[in-house]
């Protein structure tokens, strides 16, 4: 009763929440579309209080937020190939827009010697090249968005890492008694020879934001041809007189909202968090896995922070270090989007009549190969695995992946090969466990006899004697057949690292998969189970019933089924837990368990069919039952200093 009032409770509260958000987020949107954006500020606000992590009120007020400047800003666009093209000058600069003298007035009171940059018209600028097209935004002279040229979302839509209005990208400093924030502020893109169209030539973008006659700042961007890295430079001139000699580092505000690329969203945001990299030491990050908001501050020396996702990482890299970093990262419930990444970095500044902050962006896949060129430890992006598992991979998935890959363009046919690969590899570990299932059936007989002799509950210990003396007698171990297979699970876990985060399987079809990189789906449910999820996954089902059968075939040998019915029980839930667990993965990794599992089958039906002869192994352990018990080198030493004491040794029993 205690439960279901419990329930009942709250399933009204959430329903009550459900309406006051709705009436919040209703009101909220009409004011949005009528203008009146002061009042939609408070009442998306107000939403929030019910929905935390609502994306669509959180992208709204971050949209009225950056309405509430001056003027609103348009949106027209500039081109890299206007300016070479010799366009008039009013379409190849943004000039900042005219104020009146005390507007002025008032600008330089809130502003100080960036007054004029507080007013502008914001405006768009691209670079692109093989790889990616960037949008730059004059408001803040920041990356507006990242498309990646060769990418497609799983809806065929262009990948895009993240996008306008959700992103934040800011040096924020105390100069002249003011807090200055760049990202608020509008810059002025220079004219500059070095600007070329996407003709396989490097492109540097100035963007330049004046700070009082003689001073500015510029962000400087280089977009190399065929590169995901892009340089970029925050160069200051005669800043020295606007911000403090005090000043020993700046703070630099970047925030994205995560959207989604993958189908499986829950799998994807398996893999979507913040890493990051200490000054010359190991990689860390947060916890993809986290319901909650998760935070983290760093006060040692950082070269790079990533805002990760499954297979894409937006990253900015120092080509010294960062100070220290406040981290964060906040789950979204539902939409376009996965989570919201904001990063506080510390920069090391230096005061100067002029000074260079020189960093890089990466914008691009988790490959492997790709990453790891750049000798920035940035490969670590990709999930491997930790230890042995990562090491297995390394050294022995990946080289054998790449290689099949060389011959054959079909992904399922690779890891057809692969799997079989792995288990001729893996044989001997599978024979000595099959061998050591075959002499505990050919012992069979003899426990069972052994059991008609100790009925009784309280003769379990004298049961469990005698059968651990038949095994020592025969030459038999009970953990013979478990040690090979556990040998084998690093391989398992290995792969289940392997396949969830390899680009390479991304968006390739095999049968009726259409992309091995995320679930497989045969049926689409007009419900969710927990847990199980909205599909019918048939990898997943071929995997559990092939388990299920090679477990029930191995039960029929196995002379401790009967001994431990509730471990027999145990052994059979466990696959039906996994195809729960498994049915929302990447379709390659249930691909490659069905596999294993099927190859495995087949291992030992030739082995008992061709290989072992049950006879000829009862005679042998016949043989063995009749040799006297070899002694241990420790228990014949022990015997030996007994008997130079003058111990007596107990007499030998009969047998």
């Amino acid at each position: 009763m205690i439960a279901l009032i419990f329930i009942g409770f709250s399933y009204y509260n959430s329903l009550q929440t459900k309406k006051a958000y709705e009436k919040e987020i209703v009101t909220a949107d009409s004011l949005f579309r009528a203008e009146n954006f002061e009042e939609a500020m408070v009442h998306y606000r107000r939403s929030l209080q019910y929905r935390r992590n609502d994306e669509h009120a959180f992208s709204r007020v971050r949209h009225i937020d950056s309405l509430f400047s001056l003027t609103r800003p348009g949106r027209d666009t500039l081109r890299t190939d206007s300016l070479i093209a010799g366009a008039p000058a009013e379409t190849k600069t943004s000039q900042p827009v005219a104020a009146e003298p005390e507007e002025i007035t008032d600008l330089e009171g809130r502003y100080g010697g960036f007054a004029r940059a507080a007013r502008g018209e914001n405006r768009f600028v691209v670079v692109e090249n093989d790889l990616m097209k960037i949008t730059f935004s004059t408001r803040g002279g920041r990356v507006y968005s990242v498309e990646l040229k060769e990418f497609k979302t799983w809806d065929e839509r262009p990948l895009i890492l993240f996008n306008g209005d959700s992103t934040y990208f800011g040096l924020n400093f105390f100069a002249a008694n003011r807090t200055i924030s760049t990202n608020d502020l509008y810059f002025v893109p220079q004219d500059s020879a070095d600007y070329l169209d996407a003709t396989g030539r490097e492109q540097t973008l100035v963007m330049r934001l004046p700070a009082g006659e003689e001073s500015y700042l510029e962000y400087r961007y280089t977009v190399k041809p065929e590169s995901y890295l892009m340089d970029f430079e925050v160069f200051m001139e005669n800043m020295d007189r606007v911000i403090s000699d005090r000043t020993t580092y700046l703070d630099l505000n970047w925030e994205i909202f995560v959207p989604q690329q993958e189908k499986g969203r829950g799998n994807e945001n398996n893999y979507t968090t913040i890493n990051y990299k200490y000054y010359q030491d190991e990689t860390d990050g947060l916890s993809a896995r986290s319901k909650s908001e998760s935070e983290e501050v760093i006060r040692n020396r950082v070269r790079w922070i990533a805002f990760t996702q499954q297979f894409f990482s937006s990253v900015l890299i120092a080509d010294q270090f960062f100070t220290s970093a406040t981290l964060r990262s906040v789950p979204l419930e539902a939409g376009s989007y996965l989570k919201n990444f904001r990063a506080e970095i510390s920069i090391p500044y230096e005061s100067g009549e002029t000074s260079s902050i020189p960093l890089k962006f990466y914008f691009g896949p988790n490959h492997y190969n790709t990453l790891k060129k750049f000798d920035l430890q940035l490969e670590e992006l990709v999930t491997l695995g930790g230890w042995i598992i990562r090491w297995i991979n390394l050294w022995v998935i990946i080289p054998i992946f790449n290689f099949l890959n060389k011959f054959i363009s079909n992904y399922g046919i690779i890891i057809l090969l692969l799997t079989i690969i792995i288990k001729v590899v893996l044989f001997p570990l599978t024979y000595k466990s099959y061998l050591s299932q075959a002499k505990m059936r050919v012992l069979k007989p003899y426990i069972d006899e052994i059991s008609g002799r100790y009925p009784k509950k309280e003769d379990a210990m004298k049961k469990q004697q005698a059968t651990m003396e038949l095994y020592k007698k025969a030459g038999v171990s009970p953990l013979g057949g478990c040690l090979p297979m556990l040998l084998q699970f690093p391989i398992l876990f290995a792969m289940f690292r392997f396949f969830p985060t390899s680009i390479e399987l991304r968006q390739k079809s095999f049968l009726w998969a259409d992309d091995l990189s995320t679930y497989d789906s045969i049926l689409d449910l007009p419900f969710n189970i927990p847990l199980y999820g909205d599909h019918v996954s048939l990898f997943t089902l071929l995997m559990t019933a092939s388990t299920i059968l090679s477990m029930k075939l191995n039960d029929q040998t196995s002379s401790s089924s009967s001994q431990m019915p509730g471990m027999k029980t145990m052994m059979y839930i466990m696959p039906v837990m996994f195809m729960f667990i498994l049915n929302n993965f990447s379709a390659a990794l249930t691909y490659y368990y069905f596999l294993a599992n099927v190859i495995t089958f087949l291992q030992n039906w030739i082995t008992k069919k061709y290989v072992v002869d049950d006879e000829a192994l009862l005679k042998k352990i016949e043989q063995n039952r009749k040799k006297p018990p070899k002694k241990s080198k420790f228990q014949a030493r022990l015997e030996e200093m007994a008997k130079q004491r003058g111990v007596k040794q107990p007499p030998k029993r009969k047998r």
